[in-house]
């Protein structure tokens, strides 16, 4: 028995450019089946690491924000990509009728900002990444924290 042990990783950026390439890392090492939940306030870069995080999936096409339709599929990429944003999401039922567990338990990875909203239908191992700014130490800095959940082990 393990418990709920993470494996915590820290990286600070000081620039766009820099939290783009540490999502263009992510993506290049990415593989099918992974789920990864992105929190931060609003402003902080979210959807530049995940337009990093498409490039190295080699997406090609604009990504945005999927705030209006939760969810927003590139399937033209090394590896189908769901992007969904669930800040607006009322109920967890909403996810159930967008199909989220063909996404979350499919062929592609997962990316997922306001997680902490769905919780309770996270998969048990999942990889928690959390976007912080530090204005004392610039208005580009970014203290970013990845951390792998495997929940816990019977």
């Amino acid at each position: 028995m393990s418990g709920n042990k993470a494996a915590k990783k820290i990286i600070e950026t000081h620039s766009a450019e820099e939290t783009f390439e540490l999502g263009r890392r992510i993506g290049r090492q990415a593989r099918a089946g992974e789920v990864y939940t992105l929190t931060g306030d609003l402003g902080v870069g979210k959807t530049v690491l995940t337009q990093g995080v498409a490039a190295g999936l080699d997406i090609e096409e604009p990504v945005s924000s999927p705030t209006f339709t939760i969810l927003q599929i590139y399937e033209e990429g090394r590896l189908p990509f769901y992007h969904f944003d669930v800040y607006r999401i009322g109920d967890v039922e909403e996810m159930e009728e967008i199909g989220y567990e063909d996404c979350f338990y499919g062929e592609g990875i997962c990316l997922i900002e306001w997680a902490n909203r769905i919780e309770e239908i996270l998969p048990q191992a999942y990889r928690q990444i959390t976007i912080e700014k530090d204005l004392e130490k610039g208005f580009d800095y970014r203290r970013i924290t990845v951390e792998q959940r495997n929940g816990d082990c019977l």
